[in-house]
């Protein structure tokens, strides 16, 4: 594995099909499955770790996330990257952005809850894919409005999601998760618990009411939203909605948490489970 110190590095290698992998870094299992999937589908795998300042509205949020570039190089290698890549932001921003609003689907849910928060994820990940120019990018279905707005980007860039990883008991993965106590992960399980139970609904209205239930079950979790949406627009599900999503976010000890998962379809919860720890 190469570590490119600047974008202007990259090989360009006609016929060559380049996936890319962007991250926030911390990486964790389900950045190695979308490494690895990556590896799967592609000639070449380019790997970048930058925390983006523009989709942070709270300084301090920026500040706690994770920084692990060693453990990240590590696990990348082993994954299958051909390439890492640790972008300084005037590489990303050599200038002040043209910020690429996310439109009226980066207003709602966690939109709703982070102003601006998707309009720096369109114009971050907008300015990485004319940086590295890949012919296919994957991102996790687990930040399921993120690759709503990515999909809905102008791009040429083709778009694979890859399936939520979680630990085997039932956590989604994710950076954040670092900064869980004891305590606060096992209250952290409380999300797959009530995604799963919804999944068993008889209809959309049980499936709802059963969410909303088990998640105010448990005391340390501070409930945003629970809803039942449509995954590309996120307009709210009826029963003709296909493929519905319950998307669901909130607080533990100030950490933010969110997860989704199909509806009508339980079997989703166990397919995506690894057998890994926090």
């Amino acid at each position: 594995m190469i570590e490119l110190q600047s974008a202007a590095q990259l090989p360009r290698f006609p016929g060559k099909k380049l996936a890319f992998v962007p991250t926030m870094g911390a990486l964790h299992a389900g950045h190695t499955a979308l490494i690895a999937h990556a590896n799967s589908i592609s000639d070449e795998v380019v790997v970048s770790c930058f925390i983006n300042p523009t989709q942070f509205s709270d300084p301090q949020d920026l500040e706690k996330y994770p920084r692990t570039p060693d453990a990240d190089k590590k696990v990348a290698r082993e994954a299958g990257a051909t390439y890492i890549w640790f972008p300084k932001v005037e590489e990303i921003y050599p200038s002040e952005p043209e910020v690429i609003s996310a439109g009226a689907l980066g207003n709602i849910f966690e939109g709703a809850a982070r102003p601006g928060h998707f309009d720096g994820v369109a114009t971050v990940v907008t300015r990485l894919f004319e940086l590295i120019r890949p012919y296919l990018a994957l991102f996790g279905e687990k930040d399921l409005q993120q690759l709503a707005v990515i999909r809905a980007l102008d791009t040429s860039v083709k778009i694979v999601a890859v399936p939520t990883v979680r630990a085997s008991d039932g956590l989604a993965l994710s950076s954040r998760n670092q900064r869980l106590s004891t305590t606060d992960r096992e209250a952290a399980l409380v999300i797959s618990r009530a995604l799963a139970a919804a999944a068993q609904a008889e209809d959309l209205t049980n499936a709802r009411r059963v969410l909303n239930e088990v998640l105010k079950s448990e005391p340390l979790f501070l409930l945003d939203y629970a809803e039942v949406v449509d995954p590309l627009t996120f307009a709210i599900a009826d029963e003709n909605t296909e493929n519905p999503r319950a998307v669901v976010a909130g607080l533990i000890n100030d950490v933010r948490l969110i997860d989704n998962l199909e509806m009508k379809n339980p079997s989703a919860l166990q397919a995506s489970t690894i057998e890994v720890g926090a």
